[in-house]
């Protein structure tokens, strides 16, 4: 595996940096919770750091499930557009209030998809927490009501966003320069 020294472009957010904006973020879910069931859906397998850090700064009572799509292959950076479902949710969110947690939305097919899919289920609400958004990326219609950041039109990778499946226990988010990266084998 290629050290990412070698293909970093710059830290874009830093470890502190993510730990105060997922505490703020926790913070705002407990207040515009408060009181009310809450189950926090994971989109598995980017989100799963960011989620773990963020439940942690979620002072209310609340449930967890994860889900798995894909829409990206091994070696291709760019969304295919394609939702497959790997893993689907174990709980019944009839009449529940839902957050869905992402890592990053670019095209925003992927969330498109799992918000039509998860509304058909009749949940009480449907809201989405995303740590990074890229919204000049966007092709369909897709918004996060809690945004970590805003990202530029770069590659990035670190804190669970990965590159080929590496990289992802780093503790900042950076960009990457994919012309000076070497994928494995």
């Amino acid at each position: 595996m290629q050290d990412y020294r070698e293909f970093i472009d710059e830290v874009f957010v830093d470890a502190a940096s993510i730990e105060k904006r997922v505490r703020e973020l926790g913070e705002q879910i407990s207040r515009d919770y408060a009181g009310q069931d809450l189950l926090v859906v994971c989109l598995l397998r980017g989100g799963l750091i960011f989620t773990a850090d963020l439940t942690r700064w979620i002072t209310i009572s609340h449930e967890m499930d994860c889900m798995s799509l894909s829409s990206y292959g091994k070696g291709n950076y760019a969304s295919s557009g394609n939702v497959r479902v790997n893993l689907d949710l174990m709980t019944n969110i009839e009449g529940r209030n839902v957050l869905l947690v992402e890592d990053i939305v670019d095209s925003g097919r992927t969330l498109a998809h799992v918000l039509m899919m998860l509304k058909t289920r009749d949940p009480k609400s449907v809201k989405v927490c995303v740590l990074l958004d890229k919204k000049m990326r966007r092709e369909v219609p897709a918004n996060a009501d809690y945004v970590g950041f805003d990202v530029p039109d770069k590659y990035v990778f670190g804190y669970g966003i990965d590159i080929d499946e590496h990289y992802r226990h780093l503790p900042f988010i950076a960009t990457a320069d994919l012309s000076k990266y070497k994928p494995a084998g």
